[in-house]
């Protein structure tokens, strides 16, 4: 069998940026292919709003965008799953009622697993106007009880976007908050934080939640390329 005959009998995954960034889309659309190497990952991008989501107008402005951006790869090639690939899971719920398909959010995959065995967890972010949201979707998936609450950076999202090292920092000090306030896993809140969060599970600090693998994970269980 060649490998073009290969690939064709993988389950196709779109991961669906709703940031206006491609350069966001194919780091994490590289990075849910190495967590699904039994499928076939492909990335779409939002074609209208932000390059980065900060607030909650502009979270709810992209859930038509991202519905849109499925609805045209799909029109035109097979998709047997969709990640929708930012924190706040704009338009899944949209799609989960439109398609026959699985649907997986990166926060709803992040709080599933942040939460598993009754583990109190909390979120450390960059995009304080998103809080309320954030701790919303937390509620949504998870005894609130379990939720510790939301930790944010000193400095704005798109500063720190700019400057990977303070980013870094930054976050580290909102992951010491929650472990402080008593998590004992932590999501890193934020589809462009992925670099991040990968340098920040390495530190060992608390348990890191990665939203992107996260949301893989459970993609791969749903289509069933891995055990639960």
């Amino acid at each position: 069998m060649s490998r073009a005959d290969t690939a064709a009998n993988r389950p196709a995954v779109l991961l669906v940026n709703p940031n206006t960034n491609s350069d966001t889309t194919e780091m994490m659309r590289s990075l849910a292919a190495s967590r699904l190497p039994r499928a076939q990952v492909l990335g779409a991008t939002a074609a209208a709003g932000p390059r980065m989501i900060t607030d909650p107008r502009a979270l709810a402005e992209s859930e038509p965008h991202v519905v849109e951006a499925v609805r045209e790869v799909m029109s035109t090639r097979r998709i047997d799953a969709v990640i929708v690939a930012a924190v706040g899971d704009p338009g899944r719920t949209a799609l989960e009622e439109e398609l026959e398909i699985p649907v997986v959010g990166i926060g709803q995959a992040g709080v599933l697993a942040a939460c598993a065995g009754g583990r109190r967890f909390g979120m450390a972010t960059s995009t304080p106007l998103l809080a309320d949201s954030l701790t919303a979707l937390a509620h949504a998936h998870a005894q609130a009880s379990l939720f510790t609450g939301v930790e944010v950076t000193a400095s704005p999202p798109l500063e720190l976007a700019a400057d990977p090292e303070r980013q870094y920092r930054e976050l580290e000090e909102a992951v010491r908050g929650c472990v402080a306030g008593g998590a004992r896993a932590v999501i890193i809140a934020g589809g462009p934080l992925s670099r991040t969060a990968r340098r920040l599970a390495a530190r060992a600090i608390t348990t890191i939640i990665e939203p992107v693998p996260s949301a893989c994970a459970l993609v791969g269980q749903r289509l069933g390329l891995t055990r639960p």
